[in-house]
């Protein structure tokens, strides 16, 4: 008899994809929901693992402040910036604006 393990990518990509358009989460407020015992890192690898995967929103995901951390990741430095304002999301030096109202947190979104 096999066991099988858990996916923990795919459970990050299962609550990314929760995300409504014009909000942002965090990689520790997605991992907090999870349970996940490494958190906001294995949430960030899994951002940086998502390009590969259809329909993951990986730029409504920002680090506790706000920052666009993950930027990097995406095809142009900019890309992450560009399509969150396309979202109607206005980011100032890497930042959200207003990341605070926008935040959504998935524990009180989609409960327990």
């Amino acid at each position: 008899m096999s066991i099988e393990k858990p996916n923990y990518f795919d459970w990050v990509y299962q609550v990314v994809r929760e995300i409504p358009s014009g909000r942002v989460s965090s990689y520790g407020a997605i991992a907090h929901y999870l349970g996940l015992k490494s958190g906001a890192r294995m949430v960030g690898y899994a951002m940086n693992a998502s390009h590969t995967v259809n329909d993951v929103p990986a730029h409504r995901v920002v680090n506790r402040k706000g920052l666009l951390t993950g930027k990097h990741h995406f095809a142009t430095p900019t890309q992450m910036e560009e399509l969150l304002k396309s979202e109607g999301i206005k980011v100032k030096n890497d930042q959200v604006i207003d990341f605070e109202s926008l935040f959504w947190n998935p524990a009180t979104e989609l409960g327990n």
